[in-house]
């Protein structure tokens, strides 16, 4: 476990000489090799991890019709409740339920004439049974996000890029997403989906998992069980970061396997994103690197395209079908 995911260090990103360089060479193997490390030395403390999985639960363990008093469908930014098998990946549906957040923003007032993903930018939906929730998730937000960026600058410089040359696509009004996640036990599911097989379409992902485990990469062809590592945050490579580096960093496909009988999962995916009006660049990889970068892997039934604002919308659609068919029949009629 420890060869194929390696715990890297965030410090020693700005510790001397040494340990940068020798942080950068691993963070650079582990993204290209297989796409997923876990992450120490982030600064979050186990206070406030636990902090997050006791409101998670609380959340979850609320009667059924305070969730539902937020549900997705009556969202047009795809922010709010999700009951079990409400989201579907391959057109299968994920044994989960979730409550999703982005960016608080205002709504951009339509005239007809805007992009169809200015539709995104919006409010989230709290749950008046547990006010406690909202500032606990928007100061999670705020602190791993700068983990994200810490992080993003150390691959620019591990491609020998400027640190800040993603700056102008995840500044100001960066997308970013956030959920807290139940999969409930094996006895309540209809099958072993607890989300099917699937790449992150952001720049980075940092989840916070607890200790029951049923994450999953595929490498060489096999299922390989990311175990729980505490205090750590499970770190994966998105599509954006492999669009930018031509494929020479790896966007890894994952799933998460229902629990067993008896036992249930939480989790908290932070997806570090770009601004919805942005164009991810080509990188201009020093030659040895660009010799290794044999572009990025795409779907044909699910195409990459470098404008973030469509790829992001081309996947809500698709996983929610609920939300599309109440806020997005126009272009659904139009496809």
């Amino acid at each position: 476990m420890a060869r194929l995911f390696p715990i890297l260090d965030l410090s020693l990103f700005e510790s001397g000489p040494a340990d940068r360089a020798a942080f950068l060479r691993d963070l650079r193997y582990a993204a290209r090799d297989v796409g997923f490390f876990y992450l120490d030395g982030h600064g979050i403390t186990l206070d406030e991890i636990d902090r997050l999985f006791e409101l998670s639960r609380r959340f979850f363990d609320l009667p059924v019709q305070d969730k539902l008093g937020i549900e997705m469908v009556n969202s047009s930014q795809f922010r709010g409740y999700t009951r079990v098998a409400g989201e579907r990946t391959r057109g299968q549906a994920d044994w989960r339920e979730q409550l999703d957040f982005g960016i608080e923003r205002e709504p951009v007032k339509q005239n007809g004439g805007q992009p169809a993903w200015t539709r995104l930018h919006g409010p989230n939906q709290w749950p008046q049974a547990l006010p406690e929730l909202r500032p606990a998730i928007l100061e999670w937000q705020s602190k791993v996000a700068e983990v994200a960026i810490r992080l993003l600058k150390a691959f620019a410089v591990s491609l020998e890029q400027p640190q800040d040359v993603f700056e102008p696509i995840y500044g100001e009004g960066a997308n970013h997403r956030m959920k807290i996640v139940r999969y409930p036990g094996r006895e309540q599911t209809g099958d072993d989906q607890g989300v099917g097989a699937h790449k992150d379409g952001g720049f980075l992902t940092l989840l916070l998992q607890d200790n029951v485990g049923g994450l999953q990469v595929e490498y060489d062809g096999k299922w390989v069980e990311v175990e729980p590592v505490p205090g750590t945050l499970v770190v994966n490579i998105g599509e954006l970061l492999e669009l930018a580096s031509n494929g020479y960093l790896r966007a890894t496909l994952h799933r998460v396997v229902t629990p067993p009988r008896g036992a249930e999962r939480y989790s908290v995916p932070f997806f570090f994103g770009a601004r919805l009006d942005a164009t991810i660049p080509l990188l201009d990889l020093p030659e040895d690197l660009a010799a290794e970068a044999k572009g990025p892997a795409s779907d044909p039934e699910n195409p990459l395209f470098r404008d973030v604002g469509v790829n992001v919308l081309k996947s809500r659609l698709r996983s929610h079908p609920d939300v599309a068919r109440r806020h997005y029949s126009d272009l659904l009629k139009a496809s």
